[in-house]
């Protein structure tokens, strides 16, 4: 998990980022803040987030708030280490012949298979009857909205509204444990949660995630997205767990492709003058090969060491990244939008 920090004494690039949720996947997303971290040429103006996106883009900020980049490493480790913790303690975590299956087998793994049967065949309000969720103790822990409030990292979190299917983004005036909840919230696991009287599933459903808030709002053209869901996979899923799981991945995606379709229309606009703006200037640091081929199943492996593992694939994503593309930041885009959606 070591890292080298860049000798680069000038000062840091401003960047927003833009973050996926992804279950254990986002550990690959922990591993791309860290480095970043600290590699420390690039300054993090703004995050928006959705899914498990939002809870690490939380951490970091209060962690940052406190001390910066090493306290926001600090915060985000803790936070990977407590939920590594909880997991272990639930009813379904990995047991000794799960582990020995290793990841290609934890599809087929006695836990995961009697989760899949659990989450198809009953409601969260029917086998959680007590809505026991692991991540709201540690965010309640580990994350003090006042503090969030002021934060010189501006943040967009947003939740799917349940009634009418359209996402609301939360800034951090008002942000709250709730809210954060809310946009992690995968109503086939926990409950509904309400926000203000209004009822929220998990933000990725409608924006994963939100970039529109990112060129509206931002003083940085810059936008890194790390992205956690594989957009292309080579093989095709035939199991129904499978099937059901590369759909939501398909959806997620397809969401995010139309805030990728509003930023290049921005940017034609800028181009031709019709808007007195800056253009966005996309970045994309991501591991869909890699992830694709975990299965399933290994988004729901909370095992430290595997953790772990995901973490240094990140690290080595912005890694490489970073020495390709840091001198682009501030500059123009690393990626070409209507490639990506075409």
């Amino acid at each position: 998990m070591a890292s080298t920090p860049s000798q680069d004494t000038r000062s840091p690039k401003p960047v927003s980022l833009a973050l996926q949720g992804g279950g254990s996947h986002g550990a690959f997303m922990w591993g791309v803040l860290d480095q970043l971290l600290i590699d420390g040429r690039i300054g993090i103006e703004a995050i928006s987030a959705s899914g498990g996106g939002a809870l690490s883009a939380v951490v970091l900020a209060q962690g940052y708030a406190q001390g910066g980049n090493e306290a926001a490493r600090e915060s985000l480790l803790t936070f990977w280490k407590k939920i590594s913790m909880a997991a272990s303690l639930l009813p379904l975590n990995l047991n000794v012949v799960d582990k020995m299956l290793g990841h290609a087998g934890l599809d087929i793994s006695p836990s995961s298979m009697a989760l899949d049967y659990i989450t198809r065949i009953f409601s969260p309000s029917q086998f959680n009857l007590f809505d026991i969720n692991p991540l709201l103790g540690i965010i309640d822990e580990l994350v003090d909205f006042e503090v969030i409030k002021t934060s010189k990292i501006a943040l967009y979190i947003n939740a799917t509204h349940v009634r009418t299917g359209k996402s609301v983004v939360f800034d951090n005036s008002r942000l709250s444990l709730d809210v954060v909840m809310a946009s992690a919230c995968l109503p086939f696991i926990f409950k509904t949660v309400e926000v203000e009287g209004e009822p929220y599933w998990d933000g990725s459903f409608s924006s994963c995630p939100p970039l529109s808030p990112l060129a509206n709002h931002s003083r940085s053209p810059d936008v890194l997205l790390v992205q956690v869901h594989p957009s292309y996979i080579e093989e095709v899923p035939t199991t129904a767990a499978d099937i059901l799981d590369r759909a939501t991945e398909i959806s997620f995606n397809a969401v995010l492709n139309q805030e990728l379709k509003t930023i290049a229309l921005y940017n034609k606009m800028v181009a031709a003058g019709a808007l007195k703006q800056k253009p966005v200037y996309l970045h994309v640091i991501e591991a869909s090969e890699m992830l694709a081929s975990l299965g399933r199943a290994s988004k729901l492996n909370m095992d430290w060491d595997f953790l772990v593992y995901l973490h240094d694939l990140g690290v080595q994503a912005a890694t490489d990244w970073l020495e390709k593309n840091i001198g682009a930041v501030g500059k123009h885009a690393t990626v070409d939008i209507d490639a990506l959606i075409s």
